[in-house]
């Protein structure tokens, strides 16, 4: 059974808000590539339509897509949005994850 990621009503709200200042459709992409100060980084982006391999979570009607590759690092996280004095930023909580760093977003398995 593959593992699921959840996306927080915060995030998914502001993720709808982003794609209709942009007129896109309301589906985030997450991925992962390797580099940042701790081995990988997530990187975020809207995408058009979910690919045909794609694990895909919805809340509140915005879909979340993962890659597989992506999923095998990702996978059973949470990404939520948070605001706070520092600023505003999207945030994985990642079980997988055995190091991280300051910036919150990269880390290490």
């Amino acid at each position: 059974m593959a593992e699921t990621l959840t996306l927080t009503p915060a995030a998914a709200k502001r993720i709808a808000w982003i794609a209709d200042k942009q007129t896109k459709p309301a589906i985030l992409r997450l991925s992962v590539e390797g580099g940042g100060c701790s081995g990988f980084q997530y990187k975020f982006d809207l995408a058009d339509s979910p690919e045909s391999d794609d694990s895909i979570s919805e809340t509140d009607g915005v879909k979340l897509v993962v890659d597989p590759m992506s999923l095998d690092l990702v996978g059973g996280s949470v990404v939520d949005f948070v605001e706070s004095l520092g600023g505003a930023a999207f945030k994985v909580e990642n079980p997988k994850a055995a190091a991280g760093c300051g910036c919150g977003s990269s880390f290490g398995i």
